[in-house]
C-alpha cells in the first residue's frame, strides 16, 4: 500500500516541479500573508494532498504554496492542525513526512504565543531556543521498535538559529529568544497555570509547535522556530487572551515576520545551505 505522504509528494512535484525546495515554513494563526508575493507560485489545497490536515479553525488557511522568494525555492504551509482539534498529537505527521519525501531538510515553524515575560510584549518576535512539553503527550508514542527514542538535546538547530539572528540584525527586525511551553488547548491557560509556567522557566505559552518539532526530529529535519507574541497570558500584566486577539495581532506581526524571513533567505551562514545539510545527512 502506498503511504499518503508518497502520494502527496508526487502531487506536489507534478504540479510544482521537481526542483529542490530548500526551506518549508509552517505558518501560525493569522500569518498566511507572510507567503504573499512569491514568484512562480503554485498553490495546492490541503484537500488535494492525502494526509494533510483539514481544519476549520479560523486564522488558518489549509493550502500549500510553492514558489520563489529572494531567489530561493520555498514551500509555505499556510495552516496547521492542532492537538486540540481531534485529540491527536500526530495531526501534522503526514504533512511533515511529505516535506521530507520531496527532499526538504530545513523547516521554519511559526506560532502565535502568549507571553509570561514582561520584555516580550504583544507584537514581539521571539526565536524559540527550547521547549517544555507540559502535556506529557508525545506524538511518537506507539512507534514500532525503537523508532520513538529521538534525541531532543538540540531540537532547535543552532546553525539555523544563528542564521535567523543574523537575518534579524540585517533587516532591523527585533528578535528576542525564549522558551516555549506547550499546553493542549483549546481553552487558554488559567492564571495559576501561568504562574506555574513562569516558575518552570517558560517565556511563551502556546497550543502547537512542540509535537511538530518532535516529529520533525524523528525525520532528521532541521528546525528553527519563531513565535509572534499576540497577548500576555492570563493574569500576567492584566492579560486576558482571546482567539480574536490572537488572530488580529498575529496578522499584524506577520509584517515583521515577512521581513525577517526574506532576510533569512538572503543570509548565508558560513556557506551553509539546505542542500549541503541534506548531503551531510546522506553521508551519515
Amino acid at each position: 500500500m502506498i503511504a499518503p505522504c508518497e502520494t502527496a509528494a508526487e502531487i506536489i512535484q507534478t504540479r510544482a516541479g521537481y526542483d529542490q525546495i530548500e526551506f518549508a515554513f509552517i505558518l501560525g494563526t493569522g500569518m498566511s500573508h507572510v507567503a504573499d508575493g512569491l514568484e512562480n507560485a503554485v498553490t495546492i489545497p490541503y484537500a488535494d494532498l492525502p494526509g494533510f490536515p483539514g481544519s476549520d479553525i479560523s486564522g488558518h488557511d489549509p493550502r500549500l504554496v510553492v514558489g520563489i522568494q529572494e531567489g530561493v525555492r520555498v514551500a509555505y504551509l499556510l495552516g496547521r492542525a492542532h492537538y486540540y482539534e481531534k485529540g491527536d498529537p500526530k495531526a501534522m505527521e503526514s504533512a511533515l513526512e511529505t516535506l521530507a519525501m520531496v527532499g526538504i531538510r530545513s523547516v521554519v515553524i511559526t506560532n502565535a504565543a502568549g507571553s509570561v515575560n514582561a520584555d516580550m510584549y504583544p507584537g514581539t518576535l521571539v526565536q524559540i531556543t527550547d521547549h517544555i512539553n507540559f502535556n506529557g503527550m508525545n506524538p511518537l508514542i506507539g512507534n514500532a521498535s525503537d523508532g520513538g527514542f529521538v534525541s531532543m538535546t538540540e531540537a532547535y538547530d543552532k546553525r539555523l538559529n544563528k542564521r535567523m539572528k543574523a537575518a534579524a540584525a540585517a533587516a532591523g527586525v527585533g528578535l528576542k529568544e525564549g522558551i516555549y511551553m506547550w499546553f493542549s488547548g483549546p481553552s487558554f491557560e488559567t492564571p495559576a497555570e501561568v504562574r506555574m509556567a513562569r516558575i518552570l522557566g517558560a517565556d511563551l505559552l502556546g497550543m502547537s509547535t512542540v509535537p511538530e518539532v518532535i516529529m520533525a526530529r524523528r525525520l532528521a529535519l532541521h528546525i528553527t522556530a519563531v513565535s509572534v507574541v499576540t497577548n500576555f497570558a492570563a493574569g500576567f500584566n492584566n492579560g486576558n487572551p482571546s482567539h480574536a486577539e490572537t488572530k488580529e495581532v498575529g496578522m499584524q506581526g506577520s509584517i515583521g515576520l515577512r521581513r525577517l524571513f526574506k532576510s533569512f533567505l538572503k543570509t548565508k551562514d558560513d556557506g551553509w545551505n539546505a542542500l549541503n545539510s541534506s548531503a551531510s545527512l546522506r553521508r551519515k
